[in-house]
């Protein structure tokens, strides 16, 4: 049973306790998070250990956003229809609202890069990484619709996604530049007092930020930022600089949440096996379905 979980009666709380409780809950998470409920390891470092989950729809686009049909949509009779790939999953294959978590709510492309994130846009079918079960990069990993675990020792920290198998190791001593470019690249992490930072670089510019043809080049350099605000909360920001892509840095910041069931643990979604008919189905003497 979790220790945290009381099924014991919950006496009534008068005017003056709730008012008080309400007034917490707009504190910033800096100052929530000195009440000391954040577990640590033997060395005093925030304990990030466990299975870490975003929510929300960042994973269809990063920035505000409106419901729509379908991310790629075709001419229609009166208005743009979902392209008939798409059609027959109805509302399954339909995009849902989202905030954004784009710190003031728009992506600075240079003009260039802009053209091609609403071409990929159009074609998301045809170009998105995610469709072919490629790596996830960073810092999309971590807010897509599937956990991630992170091992922290006091001396290495190692992540764990569920989305096709993808890891990173965290160097915790800077083994310099990355000696060739690769989907998820090459992070190093430290310690800034409680805040767990990592600089991750060495992509190969192939990977997406989102579902919508967000996007970057191999130049992207991302900062991340870890910072427990509570025993099972954790905010995420990230920092992304690219001069080939991007007119300044710019930042998205959401939180993540720690799973706390007792049997929370991470599925196998290895889906390299699931997309080859999709990539290479047409290779056969008699394809299926096409």
């Amino acid at each position: 049973m979790n220790s945290r979980v009381s099924r014991s009666p919950r006496p009534l709380l008068g005017s003056a306790v709730i008012c008080a409780l309400a007034a917490a809950a707009f504190l910033p998470a800096t100052v929530q998070a000195q009440s000391g409920s954040i577990p640590r390891l033997a060395d005093g470092h925030p304990d990030i250990n466990g299975i870490w989950q975003a929510l929300g729809n960042a994973h269809w686009d990063i920035e505000p956003h409106t419901a729509r049909a379908a991310l790629a949509m075709q001419p229609g009779p009166v208005v743009p229809v979902p392209r008939h790939e798409i059609v027959a999953f109805g509302a399954v294959g339909s995009v849902p609202s989202g905030n954004g978590i784009v710190v003031g709510g728009e992506i600075p492309y240079l003009p260039a890069a802009l053209t091609m994130r609403n071409e990929n846009r159009e074609n998301w079918l045809d170009r998105d990484p995610e469709i072919k079960c490629y790596l996830p990069g960073v810092p999309r990993a971590n807010y897509m619709p599937y956990p991630f675990q992170v091992f922290q020792s006091e001396s290495k920290v190692f992540f764990v996604y569920e989305y096709a198998g993808a890891v990173r190791d965290i160097y915790l001593v800077d083994p310099g530049p990355a000696q060739v470019d690769t989907w998820m690249g090459q992070s190093v992490g430290r310690w800034d007092g409680d805040v767990f930072v990592v600089e991750a670089a060495g992509f190969n510019g192939s990977a997406w930020l989102d579902r919508s043809g967000n996007h970057f080049s191999a130049s992207l350099k991302v900062t991340e930022r870890y910072t427990m605000t509570g025993p099972d909360h954790m905010l995420y920001e990230a920092t992304l600089e690219d001069p080939n892509t991007f007119s300044r840095p710019w930042t998205i910041s959401l939180p993540l949440y720690r799973h706390v069931a007792e049997n929370a643990r991470l599925g196998q979604f290895k889906c390299v096996e699931f997309v080859e008919e999709l990539m290479y189905g047409h290779l056969r003497k008699n394809p299926v379905g096409r």
